[in-house]
């Protein structure tokens, strides 16, 4: 057997290079490259391994510096869900805080159901110096490291104490990261002087391997009884979540609905897998979606989930239905016998397609919808979008007189309407956290399937600019506008240096309002006043965060951090300044206010946000007595 002498880093180096996935005849790599931060735990190891892949041409594993851990996963895991989860990076940190920096990565990854592979550097495997700088000491345990904490949030976790470990653990990372089922975030746990440690490795280790990312087909006996559910309903619903667009089945989702006259409600994650001006298009579902679609969904006598996992936000904390029937298309039998639904487990392209097929065309067996039910479904969406256009309208680009003094501050759905309607059809807006994705999700008009990147399973505050940088990566061609509030800027910033050191350009917008909107708004509805949520001196006399507001300068700081920075003060010049972002060759920071009380859309379904059961404040007793009444209409799906 012929072997190679590498340590344990360049042998999980130049393995990686090889890897590969494979989906209808078009190959990728599964791992392009990997992010990092060395320290004391991987600079001798990994740090070392990709310097020698680069200078000696061993291994294709490009490096990206990244400038906090939390970050780099982030745009790991946003350009896996840009490439439909057909690739991803690696990301390295070092032992202790470096790595566990990377937790809230993992999470949001494998809430999403999006590739990513972590791998945190560890303590030493022969305890020789136990304990080493920034070693978590468990005296019930002595392998417990704070790396442990991955275990919770990871599809697949392992720790490489030897080297020969590495082979069957490399090998089972790389089958989970390519499975459609179970892909999420993959840890393997690097003790660092296992990094450096020498080992004679099989050749065939390092071989090419393509993963096939599979497409499995409807089983005949769940087909058919998802059939009887479609045929014996009149007023069909379609659910389109995230697995639609990561199956790349829009297109036979499109075709399948027009032909059957089924309106379409999305998900977050399924927004664009119809154009919003389809004619069976019906918007966003649940707490923050259309009046239309939550209306129809209450109406339906069937609903057809195809690819959703069916979050508290497209159900509205289950009260969005009615007495439907529930037939879930899902790759994930997990996903799919939600609801007590008949479970059609299969790809969606393909479950789609055997539907369609079985549902006849152009004959007496053909089933469509009642066509009332259709047009009562295109009426309602057309009064929606003459909504969406109210809401969009410029208020602020007139004289007058706020606090300080100034003509008022814009809507935020003014400046998002503006930002719509100045995106090309392929470009790409980012966001993640606060009271733009509900206003997003109601609001925004896409009919590219990538073009709404909303980060809404985990909802991470930071993620937005870290994923800007992950999406251009994936698709270079694109233009990427990142959409964030000043408390996700606040978080998580960082990565705006990395886009200037890799000569990548995005555009941020930020957001300022001055504390958390959305936090402030439901604090209100619950009776608990905006207390905490804005960004204030303390007061002295009260005691309470209710002062002035604070002298922040968040387009001062993007500056420092290396952005072209442009700002605005009303609508029209956000417009100009966005055209202005549009034609820039480096990173832009458009900088605009916007008034935190203005009105957003109309909200037409609830989110369950337990409210105090007894309060000595009126508006907390009131919020409660209406949080009861809300309560009655919640249900199980039997």
């Amino acid at each position: 057997m012929t072997t190679v002498r590498l340590t344990v880093a360049q042998a999980l180096v130049r393995f990686l290079a090889a890897q590969y996935t494979e989906r209808d005849g078009e190959r990728r790599r599964l791992v392009n490259g990997t992010f990092g931060i060395f320290g004391h735990g991987n600079v001798a190891g990994l740090g070392q391994a990709l310097l020698q892949a680069a200078k000696t041409g061993e291994a294709d594993m490009p490096y990206l510096l990244a400038r906090n851990e939390q970050a780099m996963v982030h745009a790991a895991t946003a350009y896996a869900k840009l490439t439909d989860r057909l690739s991803t990076y690696a990301c390295t940190a070092s032992i202790g805080p470096g790595s566990t920096n990377m937790v809230t990565g993992a999470a949001l990854a494998t809430v999403n159901r999006l590739p990513v592979l972590l791998l945190p550097s560890d303590v030493f495997a022969t305890r020789a110096p136990d304990p080493v700088l920034q070693q978590l000491e468990d005296a019930r345990a002595g392998d417990v490291s704070v790396n442990d904490a991955f275990r919770p949030v990871s599809k697949y976790f392992d720790r490489v104490w030897r080297p020969e470990q590495l082979i069957p653990a490399a090998l089972a990372a790389m089958r989970v990261l390519a499975d459609p089922v179970e892909t999420g975030a993959v840890t393997l746990c690097l003790p660092q002087d296992v990094q450096a440690e020498a080992y004679d490795w099989p050749a065939e280790f390092f071989r090419e391997r393509v993963w096939t990312v599979r497409r499995p087909e409807p089983d005949p006996a769940e087909l058919d009884a998802a059939l009887a559910v479609l045929r014996s309903a009149s007023r069909p619903l379609i659910v389109a979540g995230g697995g639609v667009v990561y199956s790349r089945a829009t297109e036979e989702l499109r075709a399948f609905a027009a032909a059957r006259g089924i309106p379409v409600a999305e998900t977050h994650a399924g927004r664009g897998s119809v154009p919003w001006d389809h004619p069976q298009a019906v918007g966003a579902l649940g707490s923050t979606g259309s009046r239309a679609a939550n209306l129809l969904a209450a109406e339906a006598d069937a609903v057809l989930g195809i690819g959703t996992r069916y979050t508290d936000f497209t159900t509205a904390s289950h009260t969005v239905f009615g007495d439907a029937a529930f037939v879930n298309l899902n790759v994930a039998a997990f996903d799919a016998a939600k609801h007590s639904a008949v479970a059609l487990v299969a790809d969606a392209r393909a479950g789609i397609t055997a539907l369609d097929r079985a549902l006849g065309s152009s004959g007496p067996g053909e089933w469509r919808a009642d066509p009332a039910w259709t047009a009562r479904a295109a009426a309602l969406a057309g009064e929606w979008q003459t909504v969406v256009d109210r809401a969009k309208r410029p208020r602020g680009d007139t004289p007058g007189a706020d606090p300080q003094g100034r003509r008022p501050l814009p809507s935020q759905t003014e400046i998002l309407g503006a930002l719509n309607d100045a995106v090309d059809e392929r470009d790409i807006v980012v966001n993640a956290a606060g009271s733009m994705p509900g206003d997003l999700q109601m609001m925004w008009r896409s009919r590219d399937p990538k073009q709404y990147h909303v980060e809404y399973g985990y909802s991470c505050m930071g993620y937005e600019i870290a994923a800007g940088l992950g999406c251009k990566l994936a698709d270079p061609d694109r233009g990427v506008f990142v959409l964030v509030g000043d408390g996700s800027y606040l978080m998580l910033a960082s990565e705006i240096p990395t886009l200037v050191s890799e000569g990548v350009k995005v555009v941020i917008v930020i957001v300022q309002n001055h504390g958390f909107a959305s936090i402030g708004a439901l604090s209100e509805s619950l009776g608990s006043q905006r207390f905490g949520t804005a960004y204030r001196y303390r007061d002295a006399e009260t005691g309470l965060l209710d002062g002035d507001t604070l002298p922040v300068d968040l387009a001062a700081n993007a500056a420092s951090l290396g952005a072209n920075v442009l700002t605005a003060a009303s609508t029209a010049e956000f417009k100009e300044a966005i055209a202005t972002a549009k034609s820039a060759l480096t990173t832009t920071v458009v900088h605009v206010e916007t008034d935190p009380r203005s009105p957003g859309l109309p909200q037409s379904a609830w989110w369950d946000v337990p409210v105090s059961e007894v309060s000595e404040l009126d508006s907390t007793r009131a919020a409660f007595d209406a949080y009861t009444d809300r309560k009655r209409a919640q249900r199980h799906y039997l």
